[in-house]
């Protein structure tokens, strides 16, 4: 063996923007071999020389011993010809290709940098924009690829002596990392009064005085601005309600460190790493009955979104207002967060007291990240700022690159190449132009970013979708359409890296069925190429269409009708339109039929609780799972009905072509039956369930309707009335499933849809599921809310491809 070789190394991963080349250039200088490392636009390009043994050491300590930040893929070596060259040096990035580099999420603040921050004898001492290689902004900051200053929005801070005497210093612990400032070259903090002129002072002890006098504050953070006020105040946070037009839904907290937290919330060791982890997000955890916060927070909540600061600003405000506070978006109701400056100053001077700001660009808005626990693990609900723009893996990849729309409320979309799945940062719910624009903005961002061009785009089939209607207007691809609950269910799959075929339950609110009428509580047979609709609720009618959806009091009319006249109240309590909407329903007319799920949790929360009206997507299901009793056991029946529609036939995909099919494009929206593929072994005779006549089963879910307005006028506590018809519902959910195998031969059950964010419904699902044999499949990294739904399109385009044998 020759006793010096040189050997090409190439990186591929998140290895920018985590402190990759320093480790690089001190792993070298350890190991005493010689070489150079840089950034171009797929990852990291190393050239290393030395004698073989160490060259060998130096490419196992790089695949296996990487920056606790970087997420290694590949590593691949091969040997070139020894150049005698001295010493190692990280050379100059190049980016004359696709940028396909991975950038790193944004990282909460380090302990080094805190400990910096604390102490007086450090240059850093309380500068509100301390970072390093291992802490701070990434994503939010990222202009292009690769990953440098140049490209970023510290472009326009050059860097002081000092500083960058350490940016080029190996020793240093901000060796290379690019956004590297201090006071003297770096970010500048200010306080703004509401006329937007500079307060004198010290602008964070001049934000803190403001908190402490119950003032509502704008504070520009990571990826967005947040609306703060004093979590005690009542008047305060009222205030901020009052103006930011958000009625009911519960507003998150901050706290000062881990101990401000237990005060607030009951915290587990799996909390426990969510909330001090280096993605910081919103963490809903089980509220104390003797937190101090006022009762306008979380009205009637038994849980609290509690996140602790994940930037240094945050650190430094909650060491000088030493109470929790709100930290909520910076926005009115149903916009999306303002990030620029200029859009914070026009939407939020009527909300907002004063604006604790700053001259440091953010690039892409980014929400605060939500997760709940089930069973120690974590359950995303919105995930964005802290995990995007992380790539999620895919078990069989698309042959060609593939962007999937998503839905239209809590709406993501997700960018796929090879085995690699970019699902974006929650955009919101697709309702107004600015939100539109953010989607658009955000689709050509990843395009660039990641150097994915799509040839085949996913979407909707919900005409009227916003993501829909996009997907139409692209005349550079081809189009595929994915049936909403499929998606959901496909979206779980990809989550687990399964391909199917599994059942499928879909509980969710609305979707586009294949029928043309309102899905959403859909039991299916379904891998990730197709589906059949095996069951479903049966459907009733929505009176008023989406009005239905504000007004629950309407699905509880639609359900009892006149046949329980003052059903708990309801009738009387909306008696002056009650017969109009029984007749709505009854005849059809502007009254939509719909199988779902959440239109279900509405009406027995109109009969149970009294929710009416709702201010927010979901809340009467909220409320309905805040009552529920978790000791009772009772659970009411609910009967499985033989369909009386059609037979949904052979295993699909899509209806016939949405308006707008381009002529001489391939219809990748249809898929034959799946018992011709030739690629997915076991799906071809148990998928016919021949014994299920109609199309399937129909579950009665008047039964339960009826059942709890029977209990109600009973007389029995509404906690229990709620517990059993969660408990009810978790049994038809298995009932379901137990046909559903009897037919099919299936034992693995994937459970998908928003309504399985709630966990006593979820918990006891499973419970009933795994006792009976069945393997259950939960979300993991995606939310099993609309946010998944992107995932769940590119995982059925990239089946659909691949089943079309396309090259």
């Amino acid at each position: 063996m020759r006793p010096c070789i040189r050997a090409e190394v190439r990186v591929d991963g998140v290895v920018q923007g985590v402190g990759f080349r320093p480790f690089v250039h001190r792993l070298a200088t350890d190991l005493g071999v010689r070489g150079l490392v840089g950034n171009d636009e797929r990852g990291v390009f190393i050239e290393v020389e030395g004698a073989s043994g160490a060259v060998a050491a130096f490419v196992r300590a790089v695949r296996d011993r990487p920056p606790p930040l970087a997420v290694v893929d590949r590593v691949t070596s091969r040997e070139i010809p020894a150049t005698g060259e001295p010493g190692f040096r990280i050379v100059p990035s190049t980016g004359a290709g696709r940028g396909r580099a991975l950038i790193s999420a944004d990282v909460a603040t380090c302990d080094d940098c805190l400990r910096e921050l604390s102490d007086p004898a450090d240059r850093r001492y309380g500068y509100p924009f301390i970072n390093c290689t291992a802490c701070g902004p990434r994503f939010t900051i990222v202009l292009s690829s690769p990953y440098d200053r140049a490209g970023t929005t510290m472009a326009s801070f050059p860097m002081c002596g000092a500083c960058a005497r350490e940016y080029h210093d190996p020793a240093s612990r901000r060796f290379h990392a690019q956004p590297v400032c201090c006071p003297a070259c770096g970010p500048r903090l200010r306080l703004a009064g509401a006329s937007l002129r500079e307060l004198p002072g010290d602008p964070l002890a001049g934000a803190a005085a403001l908190l402490r006098r119950g003032r509502v504050l704008a504070v520009k953070g990571i990826g967005g601005y947040h609306l703060a006020a004093r979590a005690r105040d009542e008047r305060a946070v009222s205030a901020l309600r009052a103006r930011k037009h958000r009625e009911d839904r519960p507003f998150a907290l901050m706290a000062a460190d881990l101990a401000a937290a237990r005060r607030l919330c009951d915290v587990g060791p799996a909390e426990e790493r969510l909330l001090t982890g280096r993605a910081r997000p919103i963490v809903l955890l089980g509220r104390r009955a003797d937190a101090e916060i006022a009762p306008g927070v979380a009205p009637g909540a038994r849980s609290l979104g509690v996140m602790l600061p994940y930037s240094p600003l945050h650190h430094l405000l909650l060491r000088l207002f030493a109470e929790p506070i709100v930290l909520t978006s910076g926005n009115l109701s149903d916009e999306p967060i303002a990030y620029t400056d200029e859009a914070a100053f026009e939407r939020l001077r009527g909300v907002a007291d004063a604006f604790l700001t700053h001259d440091r660009p953010i690039h892409t808005r980014t929400d605060d990240s939500v997760v709940r626990v089930f069973r120690g693990r974590e359950l995303p609900i919105r995930r964005s700022r802290g995990h995007v723009p992380f790539p999620l893996p895919l078990a069989r990849g698309p042959r060609r690159p593939v962007l999937g729309c998503g839905a239209e409320l809590k709406h993501t979309f997700c960018l796929a190449e090879g085995d690699r799945a970019f699902v974006s940062h929650h955009i919101g719910d697709l309702a107004n132009y600015e939100t539109l624009r953010s989607f658009t903005e955000g689709v050509r961002h990843f395009e660039r970013l990641f150097g994915v061009r799509p040839e085949v785009v996913a979407h909707d089939l919900h005409p009227e979708y916003l993501s829909t209607k996009y997907a139409l207007e692209r005349e550079d691809a081809e189009l595929v359409g994915v049936q909403h609950h499929h998606a959901h269910i496909a979206s779980c799959l990809a989550d687990n890296g399964a391909e199917g075929p599994v059942i499928g339950v879909a509980f969710d609110g609305l979707g586009y069925g294949l029928d043309g009428t309102l899905w959403g509580g859909e039991f299916l047979v379904a891998c990730l190429g197709g589906f059949r609709r095996a069951g479903h609720l049966a459907p009733v009618p929505m009176p008023g269409g989406a009005a239905a959806i504000r007004q629950p009091w309407r699905m509880a009319a639609a359900y009892l009708g006149d046949g329980t006249p003052g059903a708990a109240g309801v009738a009387g309590r909306n008696a002056a339109r009650w017969e109009a909407v029984v007749a709505m329903a009854a005849r059809g007319v502007s009254a939509p039929p719909t199988s779902s799920a959440g239109r279900l949790f509405d009406a027995v929360a109109a009969i149970v609780i009294g929710r009416d009206t709702v201010s927010y997507e979901g809340q009467a299901a909220v409320e309905l799972e805040r009552i529920a009793d978790p000791a009772e056991l009772r659970a009411y029946p609910c009967r499985l009905l033989d369909a009386l529609s059609p037979p949904d036939g052979p295993l699909i995909a899509a209806p016939v072509p949405l308006p707008g099919a381009r002529p001489g494009v391939p219809d990748l929206a249809r898929v034959p039956d799946l018992a011709d593929v030739p690629d997915l072994p076991g799906v071809p005779d148990p998928l016919r369930i021949p014994h299920l006549p109609g199309g399937g089963f129909a579950a009665a879910g008047r039964d339960l309707v009826e059942a709890a307005a029977a209990d109600v006028r009973a007389g029995v506590a509404a906690p229990l009335v709620s517990a059993r018809f969660h408990n009810g519902v978790a049994r038809l959910i298995l009932d379901g499933c137990l046909r559903v195998r009897e037919g099919t031969g299936l034992g693995t059950v994937a459970l998908s849809g928003g309504v399985f964010q709630n966990l006593f419904l979820l918990e006891r699902a499973c419970v009933l599921l795994e006792d009976h044999g069945f393997t259950v499949l939960l979300h993991r990294r995606v939310p099993p809310n609309d946010g998944g739904i992107s995932l769940g399109q590119v995982a059925v385009a990239a089946a659909r491809l691949r089943h079309a044998g396309d090259a």
